[in-house]
């Protein structure tokens, strides 16, 4: 029987954010132990109604359920998803049809696929599913996108520090989507910065998974209004939840990369609030 464990965070005010301490911040922002042998771990979001979790097969398939907060019967019932394997090659069964996934690659499934299961080629050596789900009002195909095929963008300056490579997956020139926005982004060796200068965007919440990184290293994720920024500090296989009125961007003692997810109004990736850097603080 798959275990499957779930919790719900309830979307927090810019006021009632700047006022908490490290230990709050982590609790309302911070998702942690996502990747548990054996197990699905779920995090409900009143943000957009994101869902953020990660499945780790190992020695079993693993079923995913609709959680309470979803009041239907099927976790697809209602809903679109979207799937990265961040670890070692796994299958993904949707309905009837079974997906091979290496390490980077992604599947969109669209509301009402049907059921959805997750393995691993290698017991000892698992795949690491993570799971992006938001609500849907259509229906449309599943499709598997590897890394090779998503369309790549590359910025950023070693200069700058912040050298890095977009991988868009879900975009709207790419596969459609109700809400969802997803992609990766990689930062090259010797470059620690993302998303600087930072933006917002009023009309979509986000979620950041970094991962990629040894096990000693961190990122420090910036968040908050931009005249009113906090951290938090991540390990490698964390993400943090961002809500619409706060920045979202980071340094590391490393590089890494990092999986961006976004639900909201509208899938213009190019549609954002600068924050010029001269007025943060």
């Amino acid at each position: 029987m798959t275990v499957q464990n779930y919790s719900s965070r309830n979307a927090i005010d810019p006021v009632r954010a700047a006022a908490m301490d490290t230990t709050a911040l982590r609790e309302n922002f911070l998702i942690e132990n996502m990747f548990v042998g054996n197990e699905i771990n779920l995090t409900y979001s009143h943000y957009d109604r994101l869902v953020i979790g990660g499945a780790m097969p190992a020695d079993e398939m693993l079923a995913l359920a609709a959680v309470k907060s979803m009041g239907t019967k099927s976790f697809l019932d209602r809903r679109e998803l979207a799937v990265f394997n961040i670890g070692a090659r796994g299958t993904i069964k949707v309905g009837p049809d079974s997906y091979v996934l290496d390490n980077r690659d992604m599947i969109y499934i669209g509301m009402g696929a049907g059921e959805v299961s997750f393995a691993s080629a290698d017991a000892g050596d698992p795949a690491k599913f993570y799971l992006i789900s938001a609500p849907a009002h259509a229906t449309y195909p599943t499709k598997m996108v590897q890394i090779g095929d998503a369309k790549r963008i590359d910025l950023g300056a070693q200069e700058t520090s912040n050298q890095r490579s977009i991988f868009q997956f879900v975009h709207p020139e790419g596969i459609k989507t109700c809400q969802l926005v997803v992609g990766m982004t990689t930062l090259a060796t010797g470059s620690i910065w993302n998303t600087m200068p930072a933006h917002v965007h009023d009309r979509r919440s986000e979620a950041y998974l970094y991962f990629g990184m040894a096990p000693t290293a961190r990122v420090f994720h910036f968040m908050g209004e931009p005249q009113e920024t906090r951290h938090i500090v991540v390990k490698s296989d964390e993400a943090v939840l961002s809500p619409v009125w706060s920045i979202h961007c980071g340094a590391a003692t490393s590089n890494y990369t990092f999986i961006w997810a976004m639900a909201g109004d509208n899938v213009d990736y190019t549609d954002i609030d600068p924050v010029p850097l001269e007025t943060m603080k």
